[in-house]
Formats: C-alpha cells, structure tokens, sequence
C-alpha cells in the first residue's frame, strides 16, 4: 500500500506588494530604538538575504479559510474526485481567520470544519480538523494522513496549508516584509503501486532552547497599539538553528527510503530565506559529500514571499502545473519535501513519483 498524491491546488493572492511600499514605514529595532540605515538600504539589505523582491497580500473581503477552500477546490478538480468520498482533511495553519486588520483570530469552528462546510460535503465521516505546528504544519498534515491511509483509517485525505501573515505583522519591524498570504492543498489517496507514493520521513521538535524562537510581541514602536501583539522572531538563532538541523533531518528522511541521494530530483523547501534555504542545501549535500546538482532547489519566495504552511504546496502546486520556469517533476523522480518553523519544528517528507 501507498499513499500517492493525485490532485494539488493552491491559491495565490491577487495584490502584489512590492518592496518599495515599505520606503515610508517607521523601523525600530528590539530596543524600540529607531534604526539607523535609511529605508532604501535596508530594503536593499533584505532583499539580498532574503531573496524577496515582492509578497502577496489577501484582499479584505476574503479570510483563511476562503483561500484554503480555494486551493482545496482546485485539487479536488486535479483529483477527479467526489468531495463526499473524503475521509480526512487536515488543515494546517497558525493563526486561524483574522479578519481584516482586526488582529483577533477565529478558530471556532476549526478552519478545516469551515473548509468543509464551504465545500458542501454532507458525510459526517469526513473528519474535519486542524493543527498547529508552525511552517512545517503541512508537511506534518501529509505525514499524519500517510499513517491514516497505511493504517487502513482512511483511503482519501485532503491536506491544506493557508496563512494570512499579512494581518498579524507589526509595521515597525523590518522582519515583517518576509511574511505573506497564501494557500495550497492536496489530495492524498490509498494506492498500490510498490516503491511510489510518500516512501519515509522525519519529523522533530526543539523545545528545551529553541521554543520561543518564533512569538508573539508588542510593537517595535512605543506607544502603539500597547495591547496588541504581532508576529515576532529572534531571526539569527532561527538561521543557525535550521543550518545545524534541518540538513541532518532531511538526510534522515532520504536514508530511511533507501533512495540514493544521487536520484534525488527536486528539493521543495519552506521558501523562508533564500539564503538560508541555499546554505542548508549545502550543508545537506556535504553530509553525503556531494556538490549540488544545478535546479534541485525551485523557489518561489521572490515574488511569493514566505506564506508559512502555504509555500511547500504551492511551490509542489506550481511545478506541476508547469507554471515555475526551467522547473518540472516526472514520472519516476524521487522528490524531498523540508521545512521548519515555530515549536521549533523540523521535518521532511521523501516522495516518489
């Protein structure tokens, strides 16, 4: 038995942000003190870490779970299938509908039972539900609805991703041009075909040190909004936090499928900072002591942003469809899917198409 993607979707905002609206925002460092470069060089500055040139934006009149319903549509569409026949969807994102700029989540009804609801499926033995689990929260959905297939629990799984970062950050902390909006889904169905399918992975968690890595703060800025928080990172510990592990987790995932790192095609990583995502495949291909193969490492983050649980299926999503230049994914490729975020968490998935 396998567990084997037949259809994916995703959504991808509308209103494109570029770098130059963030020329008039006030920046203060963690001392709320104000920074000392001017807007223009630390844009520059970013955008050479981070590779992000612009970012999406979710229009006013849609929440989280409407994208997530979207992406879920559209793969559901790929996947020829009857939405009644779905056994599970998981839904994972981190924040729940924030509605405008209101900065207060909705989490009841869980997103995925309002994915359901607006897919109009009857069958109360589809289960609904989410979970949590910082960026990787995906990933960690695949994982689980692989164990549900094996297990005999369910034969059909829809697994989401959607975030809508946008609406939590704080203006006054640069780190807030990274975030981004966004969904992407796919169905995940029993199959029988040997050696295809979801074929091993690995998945951790970090919280002796690393749990408050990623957090919920005040405003850079006195004085603003003092009872609010927003979306808040200690950046540096997460970039030496994932160089010392994510490259080892990965490598755990593709020695359990026994697939040599030489048939290894595609590498989709959770598209947080290009150059973090470069010096993790490096230090990844150096455990095997190998170079790296030219397009193994698709990314989407210069025009996409980082859209927290969205990037992996939207990136898996674009590729597919034929819609990332000079990047493509055939019948036989063995594929890792990587990611890390809040908790901290880690994991990976080795996929063989």
């Amino acid at each position: 038995m396998s567990s084997m993607i037949t259809g994916t979707g995703s959504y991808i905002p509308e209103e494109i942000q570029p770098n130059a609206v963030f020329l008039e925002n006030e920046f203060y460092d963690e001392e709320r003190l104000p920074l000392k470069d001017n807007n223009e060089l630390i844009i520059e500055k970013f955008k050479s870490i981070t590779g992000i040139e612009e970012r999406r934006y979710l229009s006013s009149d849609l929440n989280n779970s409407d994208i997530a319903y979207i992406a879920a549509q559209r793969a559901i569409k790929k996947a020829g299938i009857d939405p009644e026949s779905i056994d599970q969807i998981i839904l994972a994102h981190n924040f729940g509908n924030l509605v405008g700029n209101s900065k207060q989540s909705d989490m009841l009804p869980s997103i995925a039972s309002k994915v359901k609801h607006l897919l109009g499926i009857v069958n109360p033995n589809c289960v609904a539900y989410d979970i949590v689990f910082g960026c990787p929260g995906w990933i960690q959905g695949m994982i689980q609805a692989d164990q549900f297939i094996k297990t005999g629990m369910a034969s059909r799984c829809l697994v989401i991703g959607s975030e809508t970062l946008s609406r939590i950050i704080d203006p006054h902390d640069r780190d807030s041009m990274i975030y981004a909006d966004g969904a992407g889904a796919c169905i995940l169905e029993k199959g029988m075909e040997a050696g295809k399918g979801i074929i091993s992975y690995a998945s951790q968690t970090f919280t002796f040190e690393e749990s408050n890595y990623i957090f919920f703060g005040a405003s850079n800025k006195n004085g603003t909004d003092d009872d609010t928080h927003y979306l808040k990172m200690h950046g540096r510990k997460i970039y030496e936090f994932a160089l010392n592990n994510v490259p080892s987790a990965m490598k755990l995932a593709l020695d359990k499928s026994g697939i040599p790192i030489d048939k290894v095609k595609k590498i989709l990583i959770h598209q947080a900072n290009e150059k973090m995502d470069e010096a993790i495949i490096k230090r990844f291909y150096r455990l095997f002591k190998k170079g790296i193969p030219d397009g193994i490492m698709p990314m989407s983050i210069n025009k996409l942003g980082n859209s927290s649980v969205a990037t992996v299926p939207t990136l898996l999503d674009l590729i597919l469809d034929g819609n990332l230049d000079q990047h493509h994914i055939d019948e036989g490729d063995a594929i890792i899917l990587a990611s890390v975020g809040a908790g901290m968490n880690i994991n990976a998935l080795v996929y063989q198409y």
